[in-house]
């Protein structure tokens, strides 16, 4: 009965996401993202005679990183603002209210509304992503060598990002939520690229900054095993470690399991601030 209710809630919120004009601004700024991107390749391709093979591969792997980067930037904006006004709005509107006066547990509805705001950012993550690495292969001839491993992270750090914004929304309004998460989510990653500079120039105290950042919000180190899944190996240069645009290393097990636990604890906590809301 449970399991049947959470997929409900999770069928109804891809219906509400759909209905939402944020979904088509979504499409629209990924259609210009994904079009400036094919001419920009277009053109490196063009460029090809003047560069040596090492120059272009290297070029082309960059700008595949700093657009993906702007893919997942539209993601968390995207989920962000979808993951308030999902809990947040419902409160504020009396739906929440109506809903729960039915035998339905606090829980489930959670669950459900987790449920399908992870296969909508998930799903426009692996499409958008998709086209991209399509674009890239057209274009340049460049293929990522774990282009799977890489989309699967972009859709997992976007789950990240989404559980906070819900987590959020069980507590204040749904614009507020929308802008704490992408805050959060942009000052982690200014974090990492401040840590990067530490490794780069050997120092640890500020190389730590980027490390403890990563184990409070895992977006930016997810985000980095990406771009290591994305690029070519020709990047793991001494002169590139610390680049923003270079992963200097791939995910351990640990640390992915980490992800996985923190994003448990944040939505545990989501629950037990929804159990205790006022409707």
């Amino acid at each position: 009965m449970t399991a049947k209710i959470v997929l409900t809630v999770a069928a109804l919120t891809l219906r509400e996401v759909a209905r939402r004009r944020v979904l088509r601004a979504l499409a629209v700024l990924t259609a210009v993202l994904l079009g400036l991107s094919a001419w920009g390749f277009s053109r490196i391709d063009a460029e090809f005679g003047g560069l040596t093979s090492g120059e272009a591969l290297m070029a082309a792997t960059i700008v595949l990183n700093l657009v993906m980067f702007g893919l997942s930037l539209i993601a968390a904006l995207g989920t962000a603002f979808l993951a308030g006004p999902s809990m947040a709005g419902e409160i504020e509107s009396g739906i929440a209210l109506a809903v729960l006066a039915r035998p339905v547990r606090r829980a489930a509805v959670l669950l459900g509304k987790w449920l399908g705001l992870v296969a909508f950012g998930s799903g426009f993550v692996l499409a958008a992503g998709f086209a991209q690495l399509l674009i890239v292969r057209f274009t340049t001839g460049y293929q990522s060598p774990q282009p799977v491993a890489g989309l699967v992270l972009l859709a997992f750090q976007t789950t990240v990002l989404l559980t906070l914004g819900l987590l959020l929304s069980t507590a204040i309004s749904p614009m507020a939520s929308g802008i704490v998460a992408v805050g959060l989510f942009g000052a982690a990653w200014v974090a990492g690229v401040v840590g990067g500079v530490g490794t780069a120039l050997g120092n640890d105290s500020v190389a730590q900054v980027g490390t403890v950042s990563r184990m409070i919000l895992p977006t930016d180190g997810l985000w980095r095993g990406a771009m290591y899944a994305f690029q070519d190996p020709i990047l793991l240069s001494p002169q590139l470690i610390g680049h923003p645009l270079v992963g200097d290393a791939p995910l351990t097990g640990p640390y992915l399991g980490w992800a996985a636990v923190w994003v448990a604890l944040v939505a545990g906590l989501a629950a037990l601030a929804f159990q205790r809301r006022d409707l």
